[in-house]
């Protein structure tokens, strides 16, 4: 299985993802804090998000409850000291699929993960979205139209995907810096520009017609086909 573990303790983060890998063999990104915790899980495919609730910035409930707002259906296991009814509760209503109280056993994790594993959360789909005769591979990272095709970086395949996601709907840049950079991020909005700009330029190579993202003056950028 391939896992992505938020954990911000360094101790525990570093333990956990090792023992996932020697024990049982599994495929483990380690973030450390709820921003790239987001950006991972909205830009690669996981078996299982494993997701400590108390972490700097976007604790582990709110990155799974916007997941699931976007639409995430993968499946999605909270670590957390909080070990009350009521914490577990509030854990499972927010969109976890199930709930582990640390300190916990390697094993008894490894246990939880088989049991979601088996349940197939995500869908059996071709990961790739159309609008029109653009194609996007969530997996590659490729842009295709016709027989051509072009390779994009992470934070111009992070804003294409936002974008599609959103298609006809106006995000404004504040939004977008939010969304892929982190709303503690020191980049500025000019960044965003940029990043548009060489967006556009790759978008040119497969089409040279092309003009699917549009500036709405003021505000930010939408795309539509």
């Amino acid at each position: 299985m391939k896992i992505l573990l938020a954990e911000d303790d360094q101790r525990l983060g570093e333990l956990t993802s090792h023992l996932l890998r020697k024990k049982a063999g599994y495929t483990v990104d380690w973030v450390t804090d709820g921003e790239e915790a987001y950006d991972y899980a909205s830009v690669s495919s996981y078996d299982v998000l494993v997701l400590d609730w108390m972490m700097p910035g976007m604790d582990g409930r709110t990155v799974c409850h916007q997941l699931r707002l976007d639409g995430y259906t993968g499946a999605i296991l909270m670590l957390t000291a909080r070990d009350s009814v009521q914490d577990r509760i509030k854990g499972l209503d927010g969109g976890a699929d199930d709930y582990l109280v640390k300190p916990f056993e390697i094993d008894e994790l490894m246990a939880r993960l088989r049991a979601l594993g088996r349940r197939s959360f995500t869908p059996l789909l071709e990961d790739i979205c159309r609008m029109g005769e653009l194609e996007l591979h969530r997996t590659s990272h490729l842009v295709v139209c016709g027989d051509n095709q072009v390779q994009l970086s992470l934070k111009e395949f992070q804003l294409l995907d936002l974008l599609l996601k959103n298609r006809g709907r106006v995000l404004s840049r504040q939004l977008i810096l939010d969304r892929i950079w982190g709303m503690d991020t020191e980049v500025t909005l000019k960044t965003i520009d940029a990043t548009v700009k060489l967006l556009r330029k790759k978008l040119t190579q497969i089409d040279p017609r092309s003009n699917w993202i549009q500036n709405v003056w003021g505000v930010g950028y939408k795309i539509e086909a």
